[in-house]
């Protein structure tokens, strides 16, 4: 059996457990694994034995300890997320919408609507399910919710529907009393 592969791990372990405590779950595995490597760092560690201790898989381990090699405490700590791929939509496409979804007398219905606005204006096709998930993750919209009221309507036929309006009589009292004894 051969012997572990040695590193020398140039930072202290308070300073590596000071870096682990504000740094996100995916990088405190692989300053866990480093704090492993110095605390045997004159006998050795195998790579699965620091797995077995913190939890991980051996080639995680063998790969970080690669990067602490290649790059030191700095290729430990970088990390980059992934962030899928691009978005369809252009940040001047997200102005134009963000206007119309915010605008009062818009009359969208819906997405099927939103997205045929879409499609005309910007000359591009788009997918139902593209404009639903971008519209409610970017401007928190939900579907076809009903309104309290149109927003076409006239507030002066309002006021004089409410002043020609008949209020109900109010019960009398011998109303009341009849009512009660039946």
């Amino acid at each position: 059996m051969s012997s572990p592969k040695q590193i020398k791990i140039e930072e202290s372990i308070g300073q590596l457990r000071k870096l682990q405590k504000g740094a996100i779950p995916m990088i405190a595995n692989r300053i866990k694994a480093l704090i492993e490597f110095k605390k045997n760092e004159k006998t050795g560690i195998s790579k699965r034995a620091v797995a077995d201790n913190i939890g991980v898989n051996h080639n995680s381990v063998q790969t970080w300890r690669k990067l602490y090699g290649q790059g030191g405490i700095s290729a430990i700590l970088y990390y980059q997320k992934q962030t899928g791929r691009p978005s369809e939509i252009t940040d001047n496409e997200h102005l134009q919408i963000e206007k119309k979804l915010n605008d009062p007398k818009n009359g969208l219905r819906g997405y099927v609507e939103l997205l045929s606005w879409m499609e005309t204006e910007f000359n591009k096709t788009f997918k139902y399910n593209t404009v639903l998930k971008y519209s409610y993750r970017h401007f928190q919209s939900k579907i076809k919710v009903a309104r309290k009221s149109h927003v076409k309507k006239d507030e002066e036929a309002v006021s004089t529907f409410k002043k020609t309006l008949v209020k109900p009589a109010k019960k009398s009292a011998k109303t009341k009393a009849l009512n009660t004894k039946q």
